[in-house]
């Protein structure tokens, strides 16, 4: 009886490999895996399939109508990229004022992930669809309770893989990972001083490489309802749009990496 062999595809951008296992003892094993993440950008659109736009067509209108209003102005381009970047500056801002609301205060310090940033702020129009497509993901904002050791550890964590988006800190890394330097306000971190920190549910609870944060209790940690990130970020532009103000986001060396 020959074994039975079954093959299993992965779609392109989670991973692209093929498995092969057996019902039977067949002396098969899996030999590699491979990976790669795949942007999707209208560069996808060369070779359109038929079939799917078809199915999709009737459902375009009404996507579009919901996605095309332009509800601000982009002051430049603004992409995201590690040790620091213009867009994780931004986020990370808004993050950190978006607190205000729900502790009184803005929040000392402001975290966001560079994975959670799907794609880039195009200058000039900014629409709702732009929003959408920065933020996909259902992560809402967490303001975390932590004491400067804590601070410390987190920063670290953020030095080792390199940057994530900051506000409200400083951080001196050396080029493989490591924390040389912390400033918070421009003031060095109190070990005893209680800090709030604003950032993604998902990074709070350990995620990224962020481990500092599954470290906090529960207790410390607060969940404002309906605050997803994409809502905070849509906010922003609409006070910007009103006051007459342009998105903006600039380079300010928040992390800097000493070679």
């Amino acid at each position: 009886m020959k074994p039975n062999r079954i093959m299993c595809m992965i779609p392109a951008g989670i991973a692209a490999g093929i498995f092969m296992f057996s019902s039977c003892h067949s002396g098969y094993s899996l030999a590699s895996v491979e990976g790669n993440r795949i942007e999707v950008t209208a560069a996808l659109d060369a070779n359109p399939d038929s079939t799917a736009i078809a199915i999709l067509t009737p459902y375009q209108k009404t996507v579009d109508s919901i996605m095309s209003p332009v509800i601000g102005q982009s002051a430049r381009f603004m992409d995201r990229f590690r040790p620091e970047s213009e867009l994780s500056n931004l986020v990370a801002d808004i993050l950190r004022c978006s607190a205000s609301a729900y502790i009184g205060r803005i929040a000392d310090v402001g975290v966001t992930n560079m994975g959670g940033l799907r794609t880039a702020l195009p200058e000039g129009d900014i629409t709702y669809g732009n929003i959408y497509e920065i933020t996909p993901f259902e992560n809402t904002l967490c303001i975390v309770t932590m004491n400067g050791s804590l601070l410390r550890e987190l920063f670290e964590n953020i030095a080792a893989v390199h940057g994530e988006g900051l506000s409200g800190a400083c951080l001196e890394i050396s080029g493989d990972g490591k924390l040389l330097d912390a400033t918070v306000a421009g003031k060095e971190i109190e070990d005893s001083k209680e800090y709030k920190v604003a950032t993604l549910d998902y990074l709070a609870e350990g995620n990224d490489h962020m481990t500092a944060f599954a470290k906090v209790g529960d207790a410390d940690k607060l969940l404002p309802e309906k605050a997803t990130v994409r809502q905070l970020f849509l906010n922003y532009v609409n006070e910007q749009t009103k006051a007459g103000k342009k998105i903006d986001s600039k380079i300010e060396g928040r992390i800097t990496v000493k070679e």
